[in-house]
């Protein structure tokens, strides 16, 4: 069975799991307990301290793909495609293309704006399998706030959703989508919704592999930590430090033998 065609079948069946992986070591470890590895535009901000994921290149993006392509057996591998580089059918099938051939990844993401659904529907007309984004879209929209919270909100978002799967798009993220809008959509689409900051009403969730594990800095409510690896590597770092000043490091068992 096909990657693409394993997550389609745990709708209704179990929760789909996917993380965010920047590099070959992280996406080794999570190859191993994720359904989907994601190489998401939040590098911007986790990797190289940007405000906003505006500014990422496809570039930076594709090298990154590159190294956790390496790291990568089990997980279907989507990559997201930066601000901009998809604001036409021709646009975005070239560069979803250049992705794919670059990075042999499985599948590309891109954010709604209510509108591309053509976009959508020409990439898979080319055979490039699409994984959809609605609800707060960093890409789109600048205030970082609940989506869907009224009744009005909630049938434009469940209007949305049906574009992109009738687009072609295998699953869409909800992301700060509220609990209840999550749910009507998860029951109403046959393709999975994979949350975040959207409850567990969707058929998988998502989080930024640096929130989860306490590196970012960035700690939303919907955020939980799993570890608090920023204390790890300030004690190792701590310890590193003393034993060079000291002169404990190196000591004769990490000489190399001539």
């Amino acid at each position: 069975m096909n990657k693409l065609r394993k997550i389609l079948r745990k709708k209704n069946k179990s929760k789909i799991v996917c993380l965010t992986a920047y590099s070959k070591s992280i996406a080794k470890i999570l190859d191993k307990y994720c359904d989907i590895i994601l190489v998401g535009d939040s590098m911007a901000n986790v990797l190289y301290g940007l405000d906003s994921t505006h500014t990422i290149s496809l570039n930076n993006i594709i090298q990154h793909s590159i190294s956790v392509k390496k790291g990568v057996k089990n997980s279907l591998l989507v990559v997201d495609m930066p601000k901009d580089t998809y604001l036409n059918k021709d646009m975005a099938k070239k560069n979803a293309k250049l992705i794919l051939k670059k990075t042999k990844c499985d599948a590309v993401k891109l954010e709604s704006n209510n509108k591309n659904f053509n976009i959508i529907k020409e990439l898979v007309k080319s055979k490039i399998p699409v994984m959809g984004h609605i609800g707060f879209t960093p890409q789109f929209k600048k205030r970082f706030k609940l989506e869907g919270n009224s009744k009005h909100k909630l049938e434009k978002l469940l209007n949305e959703a049906k574009n992109i799967e009738k687009a072609g798009a295998f699953s869409i993220v909800l992301e700060c989508v509220a609990p209840n809008t999550s749910k009507v959509i998860s029951k109403a689409l046959k393709i999975p919704t994979i949350g975040i900051g959207s409850s567990s009403n969707c058929d998988g969730q998502v989080l930024v592999t640096d929130d989860m594990l306490g590196l970012s800095g960035f700690y939303p409510k919907f955020v939980k930590r799993y570890a608090r690896l920023d204390r790890v590597i300030e004690k190792a770092t701590e310890k590193y430090s003393k034993d060079v000043r000291k002169n404990k490091f190196p000591n004769t068992k990490n000489f190399l033998n001539e």
